[in-house]
């Protein structure tokens, strides 16, 4: 073996290892950052701050952007998994903030995400759900919360009806058991104010009959 030969080979290779490198380091502080901001949506959104949780959505969408931008060329970094975790991170606030405010759900064209991520964050989102619906139960509005309820229930069976292998699906299997799981929970919540709320209706009733 020649030296100069392999110091040729090294000197070509380094450069891109430290643009992959650079890639890697810069991707995983805007997965972090969009991690970040997403929660703050849904803690917005929870709030029924929709107009400030509308802007965080935005911004979450702007860095989720850049970020794939500057994974571009390194497949490496695609699909090192955490791109897909933050994205998914980012489909389950714009899926809540359009639910809870009756508006069209967001396509993964919008939203830049690959399958495996935008179907995870739906299945979350989902799960995200029982916090608003709990809330509107405690403040008496049933039908609301009725309302969420079907709607987690479509979306867990639509869901289901991806019975891919988890390396295809990034392990919705996962997501859609403690999906079902929330749901059953919920459902039983929901079963037992309304019941709370007809006994209480009665003994209205006979009180103002006496």
């Amino acid at each position: 073996m020649k030296t100069e030969e392999w110091e040729s080979i090294v000197a070509e290779l380094k450069p891109v290892m430290d643009a992959r490198h650079a890639a890697r380091e810069e991707v995983l502080k805007q997965s972090r950052l969009l991690i970040q901001i997403s929660s703050k949506c849904i803690k917005h959104v929870h709030r029924r701050q929709l107009d400030e949780a509308a802007v965080l959505l935005a911004q979450a969408r702007d860095v989720a952007s850049g970020m794939r931008a500057f994974a571009e060329g390194h497949p490496e970094v695609i699909y090192a998994g955490y791109i897909q975790d933050s994205e998914k991170e980012m489909v389950e606030a714009a899926a809540v903030l359009s639910i809870v405010s009756g508006v069209a759900l967001p396509t993964p064209g919008e939203l830049g995400v690959g399958a495996k991520s935008y179907l995870n964050g739906m299945g979350e989102a989902a799960s995200e759900c029982r916090r608003y619906a709990l809330d509107e139960m405690r403040a008496g509005s049933m039908a609301n919360a009725e309302g969420l309820l079907k709607t987690m229930e479509v979306i867990y069976d639509e869901l289901t009806t991806f019975d891919y292998p988890d390396s295809l699906t990034g392990g919705l299997r996962r997501t859609c058991d403690a999906l079902r799981a929330v749901i059953e929970r919920t459902r039983s919540d929901l079963t037992m104010t309304q019941v709370q709320l007809g006994l209480m209706n009665e003994l209205k009733k006979a009180a103002e009959g006496d």
